[in-house]
């Protein structure tokens, strides 16, 4: 997300951009994602965020030189109860005025389609032939080359420890303050996934966003063929599987949600993952582990994202609580907060996204977060 947004803050002419990083870049969540890239999304601005992103990955390898690995074979969501597929066709209905191949599938076509789902109990599918997975390490690297490229700094190993601002009702940023230094700078963004709500305490920024952890296992080689097979969810119980190199990627909840920044694996998840394996697809339950790990979420209370401009601090801005969806929204939404901080009109707008929502609209739930 940061290396999207510096890259193109520097393509619009903008000098002295520093991209500042604990680590290294996408060293947080985003290297630690499955890598997934939908357009499936429930609510308006999202889906136009996830199509233009889809996009850009599309074009990546020839506008910034680096093969990302992208697999287009649909995003395939189960669904169970008559609910989730009402709720899904409204879903596709407005994916389908937006111009994309969404469509509704029966479980007859389910079963042909991914011949490996255990289709008792469901009632309906939804796919999109267009989404698919790509490897988040190979985009990140991308976008830091070209940026760099085009002039921004790029420091690794160096923690935000707070902000400087005018004094006064109307604050300003007038500088951030590292271990390593202090950057002077009329604007500033937060876009620090999981760890953003402690970035916006030292600005004295609320951003309602915490941590929940998510694992991950990829498999051994599999004797079958995955080239056709799309990135598939069990809608009810978040768990998923998708074609991985030459093996398989799992993924699912905690049996109870970790809401810490612990990114360590527990040793019990293994069992609850190969409980959702043998229930919804049992003719992978014999794959064998070959690794795996675990990242954070970056969830916020109607698991939509916070775009825009702290009211109470001018200057600061920020593009976090993506709740799960980040990494493929990340190339669109380097674009529109580089317009936001430029005084350009975004090819979206993402006003509803404002953090101050929660305070006058209300939530804005978003239903497809996995």
């Amino acid at each position: 997300m940061g290396a999207a947004i510096a890259f193109h803050l520097a393509e619009r002419g903008v000098e002295d951009v520093v991209i500042v990083e604990r680590d290294t870049p996408g060293s947080g969540s985003t290297s630690k994602a499955a890598g997934g890239v939908r357009c499936q999304f429930s609510d308006e601005v999202n889906i136009a965020l996830a199509a233009h992103g889809l996009e850009v990955l599309r074009n990546f390898e020839t506008d910034f030189g680096v093969d990302i690995d992208l697999v287009s074979n649909g995003y395939l969501f189960l669904l169970d109860s008559e609910e989730s597929a009402q709720a899904f066709s409204e879903n596709v209905d407005l994916q389908q005025r937006m111009g994309l191949d969404s469509r509704m599938l029966t479980v007859a076509e389910v079963a042909e389609l991914a011949p490996y789902v255990n289709t008792e109990g469901l009632v309906a599918g939804a796919f999109n032939p267009g989404d698919g997975h790509c490897t988040p390490e190979a985009v990140v690297s991308g976008y830091i080359t070209a940026a760099r490229e085009r002039g921004v700094q790029v420091l690794k190993d160096c923690e935000v420890t707070g902000f400087e601002t005018s004094a006064g009702p109307d604050r300003e940023v007038t500088a951030v303050v590292t271990d390593h230094g202090t950057i002077a700078c009329t604007q500033a963004v937060c876009a620090a996934g999981a760890w953003s709500g402690l970035i916006g305490d030292l600005a004295g920024v609320d951003l309602p966003v915490k941590p929940l952890r998510r694992e991950i296992m990829v498999s051994e080689p599999v004797d079958f063929d995955t080239t056709g097979m799309p990135f598939t969810i069990d809608f009810t119980t978040s768990y998923y599987v998708h074609p991985e190199g030459p093996g398989l990627l799992f993924g699912c909840p905690d049996e109870v949600d970790d809401w810490s920044f612990n990114d360590k694996r527990d040793p019990n998840w293994l069992t609850t993952l190969a409980e959702r394996i043998e229930a919804r697809t049992p003719a992978l339950i014999d794959v064998e582990a070959k690794r795996g790990w675990a990242g954070l979420y970056e969830m916020t209370p109607d698991h939509n994202a916070l775009i825009g401009e702290a009211e109470e601090l001018t200057g600061f801005f920020y593009a976090c609580g993506f709740s799960g969806h980040g990494f493929l929204m990340g190339p669109a939404v380097g674009e529109v907060v580089a317009d936001l901080m430029t005084g350009r009109t975004p090819f979206v707008d993402v006003t509803p996204m404002d953090k101050r929502r929660f305070i006058t609209t209300g939530l804005r739930k978003e239903l497809n977060v996995v």
